[in-house]
């Protein structure tokens, strides 16, 4: 009956979807499409024969909700078994209805995700149409999700949505439910990627039945090799991967009543062994760590607890108990709102009664009032005449107390005059005192600047002194640069005539130069005659020998040029050109 239950979910919202105008009625070439789709995914026998026989009196216009009912259970639910793959059942039926109903670009989650989201909601729906989720279920999901994600929960904030939902209603539908969870209101700080991995988890273990998933180390049978494999445990069976992408599947381990499991010793260099004993075979697995050894032992022996007992999944049961106090709070309810209207049935007799008897009470107050009044208007005579009295004894009491008030303040006032006068003597005490330790101050100053004085018009002497003697000084010292300028105007006339004399000895000099070169042409030509007639005289009379002049010892060099003069005229010029330099000077 559950499955029976669970697919009507998924079809109700495949038949939902194809009432374009919401009437409750599908024209019936729709249902021959939706009636073969779901025949060929659950893998029953198609006869669309049945479905023609059973809306024969109605060839023409749609066909209705409860109309195509019998036919679904008869022809379709009746025959189905649980060998067909119901992830496929639910994709075919999400085809149908998403489009219509989904805006896919308003959510943070991927189309996938929306469809593990719509397989829980009809998990966790009740079982009526139209289907919804209770608050309490929203819940559930929410915080199972958070703890997928890793995060943590926020109590406030569900309350505040929780206020927000009653205020409109106290459900969602499959939509609804969608966009809460694809919006990201319940799941800031996470990025898509995490959000996608809480969805896929919590799908796994509520649709899927995955109770624990994670990579182990498991020994062959036949090479007794250890290869590591991704296991997935679910209430009656272990399934191993190659990898967790679930691409190849390895095998399974199927549980029973009767199989068991056991911690092993470390050995072959494996630790945190356990051993998973079945009727026929054992299969010995290596955990990560001792942590995730004892996690699944614990995990494995409430499987095989749960199927000795017969009892579904955890987390099935969990919803179906869930489900029960929900109904036993409804009747709870509907007994205590029964219990309440008999009781406002009985409060309307007894207000009946009441009525009456307030009519009765309300003559007799009547009379007991009018003497009442008669008595409240001498008590209120009396106490007007005692109100006057008090009024004036009590004018006169504040009359005198405003007097005892105002000679008070005046005395008050008087005390606070003789203050300010006395503190006004002590600060003309103070400003005495001041004002003769300023005086002693001031004679002690006069005092000082009379010495300073007396210094400076001493200093100011000596300055003086020191002045006329540097005028003195400056005047000998004019006196002196006067005879000093007489004697540079001297040297600089000496220097002129030395300059001109100089001049003078370079054009003699240039003069000398010429003439000496002149000379020496004349002799380095008589040289050459006199060599060649050297060699004629020796070519032809043999012995004669011509003579030549001897020597003329070392020949002079000065920076006027080669024998410009001689030695005595040399030291003379010399001579006259030092006296001329000291005279200058």
């Amino acid at each position: 009956m559950a499955l029976r239950d669970e697919l009507l979910k998924s079809i109700w919202h495949a038949f939902t979807a194809l009432d374009v105008d919401k009437s409750g009625k599908v024209s019936k070439s729709q249902l021959k499409v939706l009636s073969h789709n779901l025949c060929t995914v659950m893998k029953i026998p198609h006869d669309p024969v049945a479905l023609e026989e059973h809306f024969k009196d109605d060839d023409e216009g749609p066909v209705s909700n409860q109309g195509y009912m019998p036919y679904l259970n008869k022809f379709i639910l009746d025959k189905v078994t649980d060998n067909f793959d119901r992830q496929d059942f639910n994709k075919m039926c999400w085809t149908l209805c998403f489009r219509k109903n989904l805006d896919q670009n308003q959510l943070f989650i991927s189309n996938d995700d929306a469809f593990k989201i719509w397989c829980i909601f009809n998990f966790l729906s009740e079982d009526r149409y139209p289907l919804i989720i209770v608050t309490e279920e929203i819940e559930y999901f929410l915080r199972k999700l958070t703890e997928a994600m890793g995060g943590s929960w926020v109590e406030e904030r569900f309350e505040d949505y929780r206020l927000q939902l009653n205020s409109k209603q106290q459900s969602l539908n499959a939509w609804e439910f969608t966009c809460l969870v694809g919006s990201g209101h319940f799941s800031k700080g996470m990025d898509r990627q995490t959000l996608s991995m809480g969805i896929s988890e919590v799908y796994q273990e509520l649709i899927l039945d995955v109770l624990k998933q994670g990579y182990m180390m498991k020994k062959g049978h036949k090479r007794k090799n250890w290869t590591e494999r991704w296991f997935m445990l679910k209430p009656n069976s272990i399934s191993y991967y190659v990898g967790e992408d679930l691409a190849e599947k390895k095998g399974d381990i199927l549980l029973d009543g009767n199989c068991s499991v056991e911690a092993l010793q470390d050995k072959e260099g494996k630790k945190c062994l356990f051993l998973v004993r079945l009727a026929h075979k054992s299969f010995e697995i290596s955990a990560s760590d001792k942590k995730k050894k004892q996690e699944w032992i614990q995990a494995i022996q409430t499987c095989v607890s749960l199927l000795r007992q017969g009892r579904p999944a955890p987390h099935r049961e969990a919803r179906q108990k869930r489900r029960e106090l929900r109904l036993k709070q409804q009747a709870e309810q509907e007994e205590l709102e029964l219990r309440m209207s008999e009781l406002q049935m009985a409060n309307e007799v007894k207000q009946v009664e009441l009525e009456s008897m307030r009519k009765a009470l309300e003559e007799s107050a009547a009379n007991a009032a009018e003497e009442e009044r008669r008595r409240l208007q001498t008590q209120t005579e009396l106490q007007d005449r005692y109100r006057m009295d008090l009024e004036r004894e009590k004018m006169v009491r504040q009359q005198m107390e405003e007097q005892v008030a105002q000679k008070s303040t005046e005395v008050e006032q008087y005390l606070q005059r003789v203050r300010e006068l006395e503190d006004m003597y002590g600060q003309l005490e103070d400003a005495l005192e001041d004002e003769r330790r300023a005086r002693q101050d001031e004679e002690a100053v006069r005092k000082l600047q009379g010495r300073l004085l007396e210094e400076e018009a001493a200093k100011r002497t000596e300055l003086e002194q020191i002045h006329l003697q540097q005028q003195r000084a400056i005047s000998e010292t004019e006196a002196e640069k006067q005879e000093l300028e007489r004697e540079r105007v001297a040297k600089e006339k000496a220097l002129q005539a030395t300059m001109k004399q100089l001049d003078l000895l370079e054009q003699e000099r240039q003069g000398a130069l010429e003439q000496y070169q002149t000379v020496a042409k004349k002799l380095e030509d008589a040289t050459n005659n006199t060599k060649s007639w050297k060699h004629k005289v020796a070519e032809h009379e043999g012995l004669l020998r011509l003579i030549q002049p001897g020597s003329k010892g070392q020949q002079l060099i000065t920076n006027w040029g080669p024998a410009a003069f001689s030695d005595a005229e040399l030291s003379l010029r010399r001579k006259k050109w030092q006296e001329m330099k000291t005279q200058a000077q």
